[in-house]
């Protein structure tokens, strides 16, 4: 076997038998040799360890990861709750109530056309009255101011209103103070009334809405909530959208009252009977919208001075209605579940009925012996 070694030396060696060499001194030598050989081609097949491989450090930059906004709260304008009207501040005082007359001797009067919602009752005899309510005007005085009626609590709990009225029976006034209502009364002494002396008692009682607000109890300091809902923006009603027409609306309220309502391209003018309804003033009554609401009226055990059943209309319940704005008038459904709940408007699949924004008189019509034409 031949077995090459480092730098060309060559070692023969024979199994079984002598090893031949060159002589003893250069085998010394050769042998040596061939150590140091051995010792170097160990030494090349060593190699020193290599360093550990380190990786590299990485720096990964932080990710910012912003904060999810949320998302902006939706704009509500600022707006007079009866009337949906835009304005800079909502006063911080109650709505004011006034019962108002409305026979033939008690017109004209002053101060109605500043209400923000006119409410319009049957009387003893087939008469109508007001409940003429203020907010967002304050007019300089209203007459001529009257007593309060059964249906009157129910019409004005919802406001938690002061109401202001010349007297009534007792048991009419426990009903409004039972309501949560704050009573001003003329019988009673309370400031704010005075007497026409141009007109004939009882028809010339003045009353000062300055006053009535100023003795407003500590409950009472802050707006009434909203009684109808109102459309955003001009035109926007229920009726404007999808009313049909609604340019003339004759109500009859009884065989002895008849109010008659015409669109005049602004607003709806009022006339009793065949003529035209106008304040001390000069100002033809008018609405931005009409609420016509077909009601149960019931003789109460109760009579007035003349001997007469004094009439109570049934608010507390539901009905047919008609809802006019903009020259068109449209069928509603309304339903009152509660005193002092407000009374709701809607279509008669269910849709809330939106009113224009601008003042609004409602008619409570009889039942049997009220109707209206619209036309």
């Amino acid at each position: 076997m031949v077995n090459r070694g480092v730098a060309g030396l060559r070692l023969t060696v024979r199994g079984a038998g002598p090893v031949v060499g060159p002589p003893a001194g250069s085998r010394r030598a050769a042998m040596a040799a061939v150590s140091l050989a051995l010792a170097l081609v160990a030494a090349g097949c060593t190699s020193e360890p290599e360093e550990p491989q380190v990786a590299p450090t990485v720096t990964v930059p932080a990710v910012v990861v912003a904060a999810k906004a949320a998302p902006p709260q939706p704009v509500v304008p600022v707006v007079w709750p009866l009337t949906g009207q835009p304005t800079a501040e909502v006063a911080a005082r109650p709505a004011l109530a006034i019962k108002i007359e409305n026979s033939s001797q008690s017109r004209p009067q002053t101060g109605l056309e500043h209400a923000d919602i006119v409410w319009e009752e049957v009387v003893e005899g087939g008469i109508t009255r007001f409940v003429a309510v203020y907010h967002s005007q304050v007019p300089a005085a209203v007459e001529p101011v009257r007593s309060v009626r059964p249906m009157d609590p129910a019409i004005v709990a919802p406001m938690r209103p002061i109401l202001a009225y010349s007297g009534a029976q007792q048991q009419y006034i426990d009903a409004v103070g039972a309501a949560g209502i704050q009573s001003v009364i003329m019988d009673l002494g309370h400031a704010g009334f005075r007497r026409d002396r141009s007109r004939r008692a009882p028809h010339n009682v003045i009353g000062d809405p300055a006053a009535f607000w100023a003795q407003a109890d500590g409950a009472r300091a802050v707006p009434p909530p909203a009684q109808f809902a109102y459309g955003r923006a001009a035109g926007k009603s229920t009726a404007a959208t999808v009313g049909g027409p609604g340019g003339r609306l004759d109500v009859t309220m009884s065989r002895a009252h008849r109010s008659l309502w015409e669109w005049d391209g602004t607003a709806y003018v009022r006339s009793e009977g065949s003529r035209a309804s106008v304040s001390t003033s000069g100002a033809r009554h008018a609405a931005t919208n009409l609420v016509l609401l077909s009601v149960e009226v019931v003789n109460t055990p109760f009579r007035d001075p003349s001997g007469a059943p004094v009439p109570e209309t049934q608010l507390i319940g539901s009905g047919e209605g008609v809802v006019a704005a903009l020259g068109k008038s449209v069928p509603v459904l309304w339903s009152k579940a509660a005193l002092d709940a407000p009374i709701v408007l809607t279509l008669a699949d269910g849709t809330p009925v939106k009113l224009e924004q601008g003042n609004t008189w409602v008619e409570l019509v009889p039942r049997g012996s009220g109707s209206w034409a619209i036309s």
